[in-house]
């Protein structure tokens, strides 16, 4: 059994969150609710639970500065939030969880779901991650990656090229070796910001600024500046061109 709390500063919010729990979540038990950022310290710190819902848009402290007021993070984090799209990209880049208001009952059950197969000591890698991506208003930097070996986090900038292999994707780097991500190469490019990222064939993503060169053909190559190539189908081919340039 599962124990959570809800932090929202909105009563109908927590009301709708708590039913849906009780009717789809019964290996949750809710000890608890908090309307506001000092409340939910305080059961936080007297409760401990193995599951925080909480709201992103409260008055007075919001849920990023109730974060950072909390010294140990030992708990799961599901976010709720009713908007904020910037925030939403970087609660993913962490590989958060996140509940759009009205919360969508398949949803829930799949976030706590997913609680139950992750490591509890990743929430303040998890927090460290999001709060760096928050405070570059300009660009998300840092990845979290679910990898074979436990969730890794990486900057963006050093990815060179995803390629797909089979449910897995691997992934080059810049300054490190490669690795295997639990993840399909299409999860990544839902994810990955198309002003730096490309999809150029079903089996391949590039990151723009690594491109060494293109080599023409039906659909052509790309050869990128680490020696390795990527595929260019022929429906992508005018795109990719139009894209660099050419």
């Amino acid at each position: 059994m599962l124990t959570a709390i809800i932090i929202d500063d909105e009563q109908m919010g927590r009301i709708a969150l708590k039913q849906k729990l009780k009717d789809y979540c019964k290996d949750v038990n809710l000890l608890g609710e908090a309307r506001n950022g000092e409340e939910g310290i305080q059961l936080i710190e007297s409760l401990h639970p193995d599951i925080v819902f909480l709201d992103i848009e409260m008055p007075r402290m919001g849920g990023f500065d109730m974060l950072n007021r909390i010294p140990k993070k030992t708990f799961h984090l599901i976010f709720t939030t009713a908007y904020d799209q910037y925030a939403i990209k970087a609660i993913r880049y962490a590989a958060f969880d996140y509940l759009l208001k009205p919360i969508d009952i398949e949803e829930l059950k799949e976030a706590v779901s997913k609680i139950k197969k992750e490591n509890i000591n990743d929430t303040e890698k998890k927090i460290s991650a999001l709060e760096q991506n928050l405070q570059s208003k300009s660009s998300l930097k840092k990845l979290a990656i679910h990898t074979l070996e436990g969730l890794l986090f990486f900057d963006m900038q050093d990815i060179i090229q995803l390629e797909a292999s089979s449910n897995y994707t691997t992934i080059y780097f810049n300054s490190q070796p490669k690795l295997l991500a639990s993840k399909t190469l299409k999860d990544f490019e839902e994810l990955l910001p198309d002003d730096q990222f490309f999809r150029t064939h079903h089996s391949h993503i590039i990151n723009l600024k690594y491109i060494k060169r293109y080599i023409k053909g039906d659909g052509g190559k790309i050869e990128m500046k680490n020696g390795r190539f990527a595929d260019v189908s022929r429906r992508k081919k005018e795109e990719f061109l139009k894209l660099i340039g050419q």
